[in-house]
């Protein structure tokens, strides 16, 4: 008996381990251009997996609410709504992504890029901290920060360039749009490029 019910337990665990793994309906239609897992497909969706819940769910409002703008994105989110918004956003955080050996703000004193120095250093004769003091060691993200490391240089190009002009909004004081005003054009193009080999 005792062996039938810890039987039972496992089945039940590994159901429910695998129930959780599952991709919910509302998003089947994210896994179209994201990739099932969140992956990402190059240019057509940037990678989603291992950004947090939190920080998914919210770009979804954004989207709805017109903070963010995107002829794709502006009508598929209008596909999810109320608790489905949770379990695309649960889905697609919990999806693995590559592991890789991760650097911490005060590991160099030096860097010889103009990226690295930004990356870990930030500039502070410009008020520019450093990336990783809000988005982690090598940009690996957390809660409202994205995950910036093995993105698509292209997208976050692009994105760096919409908090630039004002056309991505949504973020407490406009961080990045204070933040995305002091980079060049070459300093933009070179942390997107450096985020985007870190996987």
């Amino acid at each position: 008996m005792y062996r039938m019910l810890i039987g039972v337990t496992v089945l039940f665990q590994s159901s429910q381990a695998m129930a959780a793994n599952e991709m919910p309906p509302a998003a089947a239609l994210c896994g179209s251009c994201h990739g099932p897992t969140g992956m990402g497909i190059e240019p057509i969706a940037p990678r989603i997996a291992g950004l947090s819940s939190e920080y998914i769910a919210k770009q979804i409002h954004l989207f709805q609410q017109g903070d963010r703008q995107n002829p794709s994105m502006t009508p598929m989110s209008m596909t999810v709504q109320g608790e489905a918004i949770n379990q695309v956003a649960d889905y697609f955080a919990a999806q693995p992504v590559p592991d890789f050996s991760q650097a911490s703000r005060g590991s160099q004193t030096s860097y010889q890029s103009v990226a690295e120095t930004l990356v870990y250093q930030g500039d502070w004769q410009r008020t520019l901290p450093a990336c990783v003091s809000c988005h982690g060691p090598s940009g690996i993200g957390g809660g409202q920060f994205p995950r910036l490391a093995g993105q698509q240089a292209s997208y976050l190009k692009t994105q760096l360039m919409a908090w630039q002009s004002g056309t991505r909004k949504g973020d407490i004081d406009n961080m990045m749009g204070n933040i995305a005003s002091k980079l060049s054009q070459d300093e933009i193009a070179a942390l997107a490029d450096y985020f985007a080999t870190l996987k």
